[in-house]
């Protein structure tokens, strides 16, 4: 392994320089694959309070023109709750499972990709899991298996061990631990954190901007961000290797 390559081999610490960290979302959209692939370790943010109404247990596909939201059913969902200790609710997840799988083949039976993208998808939604966090991260790396995205990937849950901390020190600190020179953000967090403050700590403070990334789904007007199930069904995976690199490192 060369030096500055992410991750942990043989338990010895290796220095990385491009880090990125964000929550688990089940199949999210093609911008946090990107930011996926723009680094060379990506941590999975698991042990923060859990989101009402956003995207670790939610995403969009395409019903007839339109933006569906798709919804894991849970047990008890909480905002007190960490996303590693939120539960599926088993019951209702299986008879919700078959009703997506129908609504999969419904909508999508006719697009070039559908075949190889449904396997996927049954294959991590068949697999058992007893919490949202790990069936989102379940899809994040079927889908990167599938894409050929090698990037390093763990849990925050596994290893740190610095739940006191908040906010940027957190992320300042899972930086410090990993040795990295270089953190990615999404653009959306352009705001709360500060360049200076990063540098203070020796590290580069870096956000990632999306570039405008259509392609035909069916014969409707294109609904662009919805999860990387549509992508992936209207798209091979060289078309899907090539949207990834349409982003830039601010």
């Amino acid at each position: 392994m060369d030096e500055g390559i992410a991750g942990r081999a043989y338990g010895r610490v290796v220095k990385i320089m491009k880090l990125g960290i964000m929550q688990p979302y089940i199949f999210p959209y093609i911008g946090y694959f990107q930011l996926i692939k723009a680094v060379e370790k990506f941590v999975c943010y698991d042990d923060v309070a859990f989101i009402k109404q956003g995207w670790i247990n939610r995403n969009r596909i395409l019903i007839n023109g339109q933006p569906f939201v798709f919804t894991i059913p849970l047990h008890q969902a909480s905002s007190y709750t960490l996303i590693k200790d939120t539960m599926i609710d088993e019951k209702k997840y299986e008879i919700w499972k078959k009703k997506f799988y129908k609504t999969l083949e419904q909508n999508y039976r006719k697009a070039n990709y559908f075949n190889e993208t449904f396997a996927i998808v049954k294959q991590v939604l068949d697999e058992k899991h007893d919490c949202i966090s790990m069936l989102a991260s379940s899809s994040i790396e079927a889908v990167c298996k599938y894409l050929s995205i090698n990037t390093y990937i763990q849990k925050t849950s596994v290893y740190y061990s610095n739940e006191h901390l908040k906010a940027e020190s957190r992320i300042i600190n899972i930086c410090k631990q990993e040795y990295a020179k270089i953190y990615v953000n999404v653009a959306g967090g352009f705001n709360l954190y500060s360049r200076d403050n990063f540098l203070n700590n020796d590290i580069v403070l870096q956000f990632i901007k999306y570039g405008d990334i259509r392609y035909a789904q069916f014969k409707e007007p294109f609904c662009p961000w919805l999860s990387i199930i549509d992508v992936m069904m209207f798209n091979s995976v060289e078309r899907i290797q090539e949207m990834l690199k349409n982003r830039e490192i601010l």
